[in-house]
């Protein structure tokens, strides 16, 4: 391309070209790049002159060579599919009228700040350095699946819109990013996928915005990154998924709002992450979803809690805020897996760790209850029995009050009316304590009950004496066996 076929806009960034030198067309009046379609020639460019000069510009010798545009309107396709450039390219507050085509290019650095684009198509790009979308406006699809940058990516306060599109809002699947994704403030209408990418720091979502409720807002499955996922008072209306992510760091949900109506709200199953705070927002509208993951600290708050979870095959060991028992054993209770033995056991350890065995124990009996719904008729009566004597075993002093209970019936019975002696010439001294301790006690004999014979509705009670003992005596060694079990 002959300068002189240029515009005298295009000469001005020609000539700057060479010694990486920035040409501003702005006004400095706080101006909206929105509005560039109205802007005149004095400050347009066409797409062709730029690629021009990314793949063959002049080079000046000790220079360094760079596209450095503010302020300026685009036109045409800036075409630069599967070429390779050596040049920064900085192309801020300007205003795209077609998508950019940057499919398998090769580029040392680009910058797309403060513009407004109809979408962007760069799938399998290549970024020697950091690409940076900071404050941009994307009307359509922005498509960087399999993208490789050395450096950051950078999307702070970016708006994707994809309305009417049947594709996501920003594909960033099986991308790899040597630094951080930092994205804080990101806006997006239509989905933001995450899925198989590799972040080799940390993903930074803070106040981002992602909604698209008729499906995932952010889909991030098998999402690997070196340290964090921060995404304090995120507001999410579609699901947030981390299936199979690997989050060594922090996932840290503090204050976020999250909304999957119908559905799921917050899927990290099969996932394993250092710490996953969820603490301080709303309630959770929306299923919660953590089968089968591995987290080392769950920060959990209960009234954060939606009506539906899944917890089946959690584990986690440590777990805060540490509150009674009675707040978290709700959390059991809405499983829709039903009955998860499981998770009961792993409560019951998290409270053991911290030495609150009381919260340890009322966790287990809960456990008891739940699989005593369970079981037939007759198990749900045997539950019952258990429950109410020593509260399975975890109250056992209920047994004591029983027995002494009993003991003072049938002793004011019987004192009252004297069993007659089997042989007179051999019977003791009949005691009325002694007796009814020998009808509640299966093993210890104090030879009262085999030389006294009861009638008519004493001899009933002492029928009822003893099968009470006998369940006593059963539900106290069952207790004591789960007790020594446990130690």
């Amino acid at each position: 391309m002959e300068i002189n076929e240029l515009t005298p806009a295009e000469r001005r960034v020609w000539r700057a070209f060479a010694t990486g030198e920035a040409v501003d067309f702005g006004t400095g009046n706080d101006e909206d790049p929105a509005d560039g379609v109205r802007w005149g020639p004095e400050r347009t460019l066409r797409a062709a002159v730029l690629r021009a000069l990314l793949l063959n510009g002049p080079e000046e010798p000790g220079e360094i060579a760079a596209l450095k545009v503010d302020g300026a309107r685009i036109t045409g396709v800036l075409d630069l599919r599967y070429g390779t450039t050596d040049h920064a390219v900085r192309l801020s507050h300007c205003h795209f009228e077609e998508v950019p085509q940057l499919y398998g290019a090769r580029l040392r650095q680009l910058n797309l700040s403060d513009s407004v684009l109809p979408g962007l198509s760069a799938a399998t790009v290549r970024v020697e350095g950091v690409l940076r979308l900071t404050d941009c406006r994307f009307l359509g699809p922005v498509r960087l699946g399999g993208a490789h940058i050395a450096g950051a990516l950078f999307a702070d306060r970016g708006a994707f819109e994809a309305a009417g599109a049947e594709e996501p809002a920003l594909q960033l699947n099986q991308v790899t990013i040597g630094d951080d994704l930092w994205a804080p403030g990101l806006r997006a209408h239509g989905q933001v996928r995450l899925t198989g990418a590799s972040v080799s720091g940390a993903v930074n979502f803070r106040d981002a915005e992602f909604d698209h409720p008729s499906g995932n807002a952010l889909d991030a499955q098998n999402l690997t990154v070196g340290s964090d996922v921060r995404a304090t008072c995120l507001t999410a209306r579609g699901r947030v998924d981390f299936r199979g992510s690997r989050i060594p760091g922090c996932l840290d949900l503090l204050h976020a709002r999250l909304s999957g109506p119908g559905g799921t709200a917050l899927r990290a199953s099969s996932s394993v992450i250092g710490e996953l705070w969820l603490r301080g927002g709303d309630r959770v509208d929306g299923a919660l979803n953590l089968r089968r993951s591995h987290i080392e600290l769950l920060t959990l708050e209960p009234t954060m809690l939606p009506g539906e979870v899944y917890v089946s095959e959690l584990t986690y060991t440590a777990l805060t805020p540490h509150v009674p028992a009675e707040r978290r054993l709700p959390m059991l209770e809405r499983d829709g897996d039903g009955y998860v033995p499981y998770a009961y056991e792993q409560l019951s350890a998290a409270y053991r760790r911290v030495g609150d065995d009381h919260a340890a124990r009322l966790v287990l009996l809960a456990k008891q209850r739940r699989l005593r719904s369970t079981r037939a008729w007759y198990g749900r009566v045997w539950g019952y029995v258990q429950d109410a004597t020593v509260g399975y075993g975890f109250h056992p002093l209920r047994a004591a009050v029983w027995l002494l209970s009993l003991l003072a019936v049938g002793s004011l019975a019987y004192a009252l009316h004297h069993p007659r002696p089997l042989k007179a010439s051999e019977a003791p001294h009949f005691n009325p304590v002694f007796y009814t301790l020998d009808l509640l006690l299966p093993v210890i004999s104090f030879g009262q009950e085999d030389a006294f014979a009861p009638s008519g509705w004493y001899q009933y009670l002492a029928y009822a004496l003893i099968i009470t003992g006998w369940i006593l005596a059963t539900t106290v060694v069952t207790g004591v066996t789960r007790t020594v079990s446990r130690q």
